[in-house]
């Protein structure tokens, strides 16, 4: 029989594997952050620009769904983080509501703002975009200030207000913590990571193999350093573990212990970090090696979402409380109902089918690499 907690562990499994997906997507992003640094003309620009054009409905569409499942699944975080840390998540919505606009009036007829102004907007997004993610991520395991009130969810308090944040920086505290600046730099430099791999594949140009070669190599290096720091300082930090009468307690090496505990995430944590490192091997070793986004992007999907099920799972507190400890959401105080989840995983039933189309849909669009001459036969430019 599918029980209650079966449910709130498979849909954080499923918001897991959402954000996991969400993170290798943002190889559009970081390709983005590049325009310019890569583009040494206007030819190459059009390249990447209309390489990573063929994706930017993917990552776009995958961060909507990403917010509504959490919704949906979990509505009290949403209250708690969409309510209380606005400033980041509006921060977050309008560099990819950039991104949106620059891809499709960059080109059009009447342009008044110029093409440039438009890659800009793109080049924003792709630096921002990743960086604030990660940031907000990053609160997961380092806490955020707010104050749930439990009584004005079960009715003791006719207070419509059920949490509020204790501070009037409303998100943006998330930078005064440098744990949180080192997931981000990580995030952000595996997107441009990706992005090079994923342009190195997609993208057939004897001009711009040599700098995606070099650029591949120095994000890499830094994607290591930021990722190995933060790794380090998660794996040795205290964590918030709710006890079996849901009473919230500290606990010296949580996540150490979670992925000990959870010999199947550790074994996925582990193949993700060894994919990862032999798609950044494969290039490095084969100069005309055009597979290592593959390998980079599995092994992304999977350390990432080892990531997200140590953060909620094994009885630890997913969006921790830096003001109140008690305040703290775990799976079991901020899930929806039994009759919504349950209704919900019928319904998601559906997702291999969507997973399958995207696959399709990927292969079509990527039959033939990009090249310069293939541009200029192309009707629909970016």
């Amino acid at each position: 029989m599918i029980t209650y907690t079966f449910l709130q562990q498979y849909w954080w499994f499923l918001i897991s594997l959402l954000g996991a997906l969400l993170v290798f997507l943002l190889f559009v992003q970081g390709a983005n952050s590049m325009i310019y640094s890569l583009g040494r003309n206007e030819q190459e620009r059009e390249l990447i620009v209309n390489s990573t054009g063929r994706k930017w409905e993917f990552t776009f569409t995958t961060l909507v769904t990403f917010g509504g499942a959490f919704f949906a699944s979990f509505p009290l975080f949403y209250s708690t983080s969409f309510g209380g840390a606005y400033w980041v998540w509006m921060l977050i919505l309008l560099s990819f509501v950039l991104q949106a606009v620059a891809y499709e009036y960059q080109s059009k007829q009447g342009n008044t703002l110029g093409k440039n102004t438009f890659r800009w907007f793109l080049v924003c997004n792709g630096l921002f975009g990743p960086l604030l993610l990660g940031m907000a991520v990053a609160t997961f395991f380092t806490g955020s200030p707010f104050v749930v009130e439990h009584d004005a969810m079960n009715g003791q308090n006719l207070s419509p207000v059920i949490s509020r944040w204790a501070t009037s920086w409303h998100g943006l505290d998330a930078v005064a913590n440098p744990v949180n600046w080192l997931l981000g730099f990580a995030v952000l430099f595996l997107a441009r990571t990706n992005g090079v791999l994923y342009m190195l594949n997609n993208i057939d140009d004897a001009g711009l193999r040599p700098a995606l070669r070099k650029k591949m190599t120095g994000n890499a290096v830094l994607f290591l350093v930021f990722f190995l720091s933060f790794l380090g300082i998660l794996l040795t930090a205290d964590g918030l573990a709710v006890t079996s009468n849901g009473e919230v307690l500290a606990e010296s090496y949580k996540y150490w212990h979670n992925l000990l505990e959870m010999p199947v995430v550790l074994g996925i944590f582990l193949a993700g970090v060894v994919l990862v490192l032999v798609g950044l091997y494969i290039p490095l070793r084969k100069s005309d090696s055009r597979n290592g986004i593959w390998f980079t992007g599995f092994g992304t999907v999977l350390a990432v979402l080892a990531l997200f099920l140590i953060a909620g799972l094994n009885g630890t507190c997913y969006y921790p409380s830096s003001h109140d400890p008690q305040s703290s959401l775990h799976l079991a105080n901020s899930c929806s109902s039994l009759f919504t989840l349950t209704t919900m995983s019928y319904v998601s039933l559906l997702i291999p089918f969507v997973l399958a189309y995207i696959v399709y849909a990927w292969h079509s669009i990527d039959k033939k690499s990009l090249t310069r001459d293939e541009l200029q036969k192309e009707e629909h430019k970016y």
